[in-house]
């Protein structure tokens, strides 16, 4: 091999294209005459490799992209775990392709066409051709997730300093249409802090649903330190008692807030005023089992028969 093609190699962690191998002079009875004598091995109808063994992750994301064609890119879950994001990692790899029947299906590879240009989906470092975060995240949790991990990965991204809730919005609107987009808008909104007003609807739409009386909303208070607070939303229930739901954003971004809320949590409740607390989500996407638990708590209403 030549020093242009050996580094070619090196830089794809031992993974190597035939169609690579022809351009540089590598014809396919020198492949087969290097898988044969064991120094190469064929990983795909399209791909061989330098190295023996049990491939790495790394290896099993270059094989993918190079076994999928030029234009073919690392997508989904998987771009995102190339771009730090932990805590998602998925066994299969998942590679975007513009053409998904130009090539044979292999095992622990999943591949999505997508019509949408690649110019704009590619992260323009080099290296591994991979999507860019923000659309391979919304992507991943448009057409591949149920609602609560599609919710919850848009979290973790900002939540690892990955990325913010702002370039994910206006990726929201690049991906039109996006399946779930009005949603992830608003989960984004919370994410940012910023939609505070959006839960207090949520809430009193769920009060309207299930049968339930307008809470009082922004009731001020003061807990057992002496400090003023304000609380989302309160019920005066029949027997006397006050029962608060404070309604925290989409999802906590990090454990110094959920320890703030919570001691918020406990100086706030008295003997005659409990407060409990929901997501934003929960509210949005969960009333009913949400309303179930508020009606248990002694808030007047109807019982959702379906509520989980």
């Amino acid at each position: 091999m030549n020093d242009v093609l050996s580094r070619l190699i090196a830089d794809q962690a031992g993974m190597v294209a035939r169609r690579q191998l022809l351009h540089h002079g590598v014809d396919a009875d020198r492949v087969r005459d290097q898988v044969a004598a064991g120094r190469w091995v064929e990983r795909t109808p399209r791909v061989v490799s330098v190295v023996t063994g049990e491939l790495t992750r790394a290896q099993r994301e270059w094989m993918a992209v190079l076994h999928a064609g030029p234009r073919s890119m690392l997508g989904g879950l998987s771009a995102a775990g190339r771009h730090g994001l932990s805590g998602w990692e998925r066994p299969a790899v998942t590679v975007y392709v513009d053409d998904e029947l130009s090539f044979e299906r292999i095992e622990g590879v999943r591949s999505f066409r997508s019509r949408r240009p690649f110019e704009l989906l590619r992260d323009p470092r080099p290296g591994l051709p991979l999507c860019r975060l923000e659309p391979a995240t919304l992507l991943a949790a448009g057409y591949q997730m149920k609602p609560r991990p599609a919710h919850a990965v848009l979290a973790a991204v900002v939540q690892q300093r990955l990325t913010t809730p702002e370039r994910l919005t206006i990726w929201v609107d690049q991906l039109r249409p996006l399946r779930w987009a009005n949603p992830f808008r608003r989960t984004l909104g919370d994410i940012a802090g910023g939609a505070h007003s959006g839960a207090e609807l949520d809430v009193r739409r769920m009060c309207r649903t299930f049968g339930m009386p307008m809470p009082d909303a922004q009731r001020a208070r003061t807990d057992n330190t002496g400090m003023r607070r304000w609380t989302d939303s309160e019920w005066r229930l029949p027997d006397g008692r006050v029962l608060v739901l404070e309604v925290d954003g989409a999802f906590h971004l990090d454990i110094l807030q959920a320890m703030d809320d919570h001691r918020r949590t406990r100086r706030l409740t008295t003997s005659t005023r409990t407060v409990v607390r929901c997501t934003a989500y929960e509210v949005r996407f969960e009333a009913a089992a949400l309303a179930r638990d508020l009606i248990a708590l002694g808030v007047p209403g109807r019982v959702p028969q379906d509520a989980a």
